[in-house]
This record gives structure tokens, C-alpha cells and sequence, in this order.
């Protein structure tokens, strides 16, 4: 959220975001003197640490824009995903939104012909000095929308990856040490259960099950796996080690009470809810999510990187896209900037966001140095391994449903593995 953010966290409507502009000035990169008002759309909670960051950036825009408004409107991860194609292809479309990074989101909104390219602004205002080669992966697409390389159609502001969350209050109630190695997380889950404690939450009905899955897989995986998986750049077999192993352990630990049956209609603030709440010991999810527990959690946790494993989801974070059809581009690019200074990027790192552009010495706080020096672990051994749903378009319904299969029993994991194969194949591009 997920991905893809996923991956969609906000405080009571979504959570990793019109009516027409007040003024006209047809569609020129200039945007003409007369325009007021810049169109902003984004999906994250208030309380998340981009949430908090950009509500910031509006501020000091309009400080610096006298006279110009920002007219932001919160949407849903899942509404812009369902509708961006049509939006951004009618009058309606705003001057800035934030959209899902990978090639079957961004990429393919740029293969259509709906965003701008941003590579002349990128290189005028520093950005590509400021964005890693690891995390600007998302931010170029060819003229196939495949990302990596090609124009730049998105600008990140910060990064993200998944991680284990764990309440230490209920670890310690249960008698159950931080887990260190993969197997000391089994038999945490194994104690768990056998005390009434369902471990994991989970929501079966968005992006969080598909996640636990593909982080089964990565365990067994390398950097050639994603590559070729991700960026085609050789044969993706679902029946493969690595998928299979992901798909028989997430369906066995659906049978050992590891994951609720009853969390298959659940969505991912029904599992963030769970945890905020203290009844799911642990929830791994993305750092979208971080702001929002240090928000709302009454007890004490903590953070750990998934266990025996060198990869795990990541990427550059979801990025700011200034539609084709956009009114008010230059003031677009103003606001991206001010999101990229170090004002915004100190103060979005000190909510518990991964900056691209902080001063490491302005981090003060301890859970957030934690977050960014774990998320410096995984760049420095190349661990970032986008998300599940990013290879071909419609492939997100996909996983959602084949897991859900897969968690009700409905399908077996050969079942599972040979459907999410066919909606695999159907959707790559020819090379």
C-alpha cells in the first residue's frame, strides 16, 4: 500500500490520499498570473507523519504565496486507485496528487499519456540530487511504464518499508522475549495461541494478507527474484521455491490460528484498529503506519525488521504526480519543493516518516532514529522490494481475492499459485 500502500492509513477515512479551480488559465506549465487557488489531493491520515509534514508545507506555501490558496481534498488509497484513470482525464482533474508508485499505478497513468514529465523540474530544482538511486527507482518510467528508468513522473518526498510492530506490554504479560530470529517469531505465535491470543493482525479484504505472503516469499528470495518478478527482467515462476514456500506457510498459519478466518472481509484499519487497541500482539504492516501508533498507542512497543531475512516490501514513498491536464503546474512544483526542504523533511522524519532529504543530526526522536537507521539497513544491503501488486494493472483485485481463497480455504496453495500466474502472465508487457 501498498502499496501499494499500500497501503492506506489515516484516522477515520483512509491510510504508507474537486470541484473545479476557482480561476482558469487553460492548461500552460505557467499556470498565468491570475491564478489563486492550487488543487491538492493526498490520502494520508492527519495524524501520519506525511499527513503532519504536508499539512505543514500548506502553511508555508501559502506564507510564501501570498494571496494563492491550497484547496485540498482528503481522499481514500482505494478511491484515487479506482478512479485517477478517469478523473485525470476529465476537467476535474486537480493541479497535485499523491498516487501509488510501480508500474501498474504510475507507470501506467504515464504510458496513457495522463501525467506530466517532470525531469526538466527534477534536474532544475535538485531533486534527482536529493532522491537515492534506490528510492528514485519509482519516480522514472519508459514508454512502456516500466519503472527504473526513462522520464522522471513522480517525485517522492520520503521513503517506506514494512516491519513487525509488536506490543512489548503483551510480550511481556505472556512471558514472551522480543523475537530475534525467524523461529523465535513461530513459537512466540505458537505461545500466543496457546494462551486465546489471536498473533497477527490481519485484513484479508485490502492489501495487509497478500503482504504477509510476499514477505514469506522474499525470505527465500534475491534481488534477481524481485528484478525478474518486478522489472521483467527474466521468467517469474509462481510455482517457484520461493512462492510456494510463501503460499503453504501463510495458508498453515491460517490453520494454526496465526491469522484470524475471521479477518478475511477485514480491511487495513480494521488490523491498525486491532493493534491500536491492544487486542493483536503484532501487526506487520509499512512505516505509514508509525506516525499513527505513536499517535494512538497506549502502551509501550516497538519495532523489529522481519527475522532471517535480507529483503523485505520497501521503496521510495508513494509520489507527488502533477496530472497532464493540470492548471496550475508551476505552483504544483513550488509546493513539491517545499515538501523536498529541510524544514518539511526534519519535521516529517521527527513524526516517524523516512525523509529522502532530512539532517540526520535534527532527528530527535529515539523511535525515529530507530525507524531510519532499520530503513538505512535495508538500503545499504539492497532490501527493498517494492510490493506485490506493482508488476501488471489490475493485479491488486487479484491478490486481494486469491488470498482471501486462501485464508477461507476455498483454495489450495497450487490453486492460489496457478491464478495469481494467469493474471501474471496476461498482464506483462512483451519484451
Amino acid at each position: 500500500m501498498l502499496t501499494t500502500r499500500r497501503r492506506v492509513v489515516a484516522t477515520a477515512a483512509a491510510v504508507l490520499s474537486g470541484t473545479l479551480l476557482l480561476a482558469s488559465c487553460g492548461d500552460s506549465d505557467s499556470g498565468g498570473s491570475d491564478s489563486k487557488t492550487l488543487k491538492l489531493w493526498h490520502y494520508e491520515g492527519p495524524d501520519s507523519a506525511m499527513g503532519v509534514a504536508w499539512n505543514a508545507a500548506i502553511k508555508e506555501f501559502e506564507k510564501t504565496h501570498p494571496g494563492v490558496k491550497v484547496k485540498f481534498e482528503e481522499k481514500g488509497f482505494e478511491q484515487i486507485q479506482k478512479t485517477a484513470p478517469m478523473v485525470l482525464n476529465s476537467d476535474d482533474a486537480p493541479d497535485l496528487m499523491e498516487y501509488n508508485k510501480g508500474n501498474a499505478t504510475a507507470g501506467l497513468l504515464s504510458k496513457q499519456g495522463l501525467l506530466t514529465d517532470l525531469s526538466a523540474e527534477a534536474t532544475k530544482r535538485g531533486w534527482d540530487k536529493k532522491i537515492s538511486p534506490g528510492v528514485r527507482t519509482t519516480s522514472q518510467y519508459d514508454t512502456n511504464g516500466v519503472m527504473g528508468s526513462g522520464k522522471w513522473y513522480g517525485i517522492p518526498n520520503y521513503a517506506e518499508y514494512t516491519m513487525v510492530f509488536y506490543n512489548k506490554d503483551l510480550f511481556k504479560k505472556h512471558g514472551i522475549q522480543e523475537p530475534t530470529t525467524f523461529d523465535e517469531l513461530t513459537a512466540a505465535m505458537d505461545k500466543f495461541v496457546d494462551e486465546g491470543v489471536t498473533p497477527l493482525a490481519n485484513a484479508g479484504a485490502e492489501y495487509m494478507a497478500h503482504q504477509y505472503l510476499y514477505q514469506l516469499a522474499l525470505s527465500k528470495a534475491d534481488r534477481a527474484w524481485v528484478d525478474s518478478y518486478e522489472l521483467y527482467k527474466g521468467k517469474t515462476d509462481f510455482h517457484d521455491a520461493a512462492w510456494t514456500y510463501g503460499a503453504e506457510t501463510f495458508a498453515d498459519w491460517v490453520k494454526k490460528g496465526y491469522i484470524s478466518k475471521d479477518s478475511t472481509s477485514a480491511k487495513a484499519e480494521d488490523a491498525g484498529v486491532s493493534f491500536i487497541q491492544g487486542k493483536s500482539p503484532i501487526l506487520f504492516s509499512g512505516s505509514w503506519w508509525y506516525g499513527r501508533f505513536a499517535a494512538e498507542n497506549k502502551f509501550d512497543w516497538g519495532t523489529f525488521l522481519w527475522p532471517d531475512s535480507n529483503m523485505t516490501l520497501g521503496s521510495g514513498g508513494n509520489l507527488w504526480v502533477v496530472p497532464k491536464g493540470a492548471k496550475n503546474k508551476d505552483l504544483a512544483y513550488d509546493f513539491i519543493d517545499i515538501t523536498m526542504s529541510e524544514k518539511i523533511q526534519n519535521l516529517l522524519g521527527n513524526k516517524g516518516g523516512v525523509p529522502v532529504a532530512a539532517d540526520p543530526a535534527a532527528i530527535t526522536d529515539p523511535r525515529a532514529k530507530a525507524l531510519i537507521a532499520n530503513f538505512n539497513t535495508l538500503s545499504e544491503r539492497d532490501g527493498l522490494a517494492f510490493y506485490p501488486d506493482w508488476p501488471v494493472a489490475g493485479f491488486y483485485d487479484v491478490l486481494v481475492s486469491e488470498t482471501q481463497k486462501l485464508m477461507t480455504g476455498s483454495a489450495k496453495p497450487e490453486a492460489y499459485l496457478d491464478a495469481v500466474q494467469e493474471a501474471y502472465d496476461k498482464g506483462v508487457p512483451e519484451q
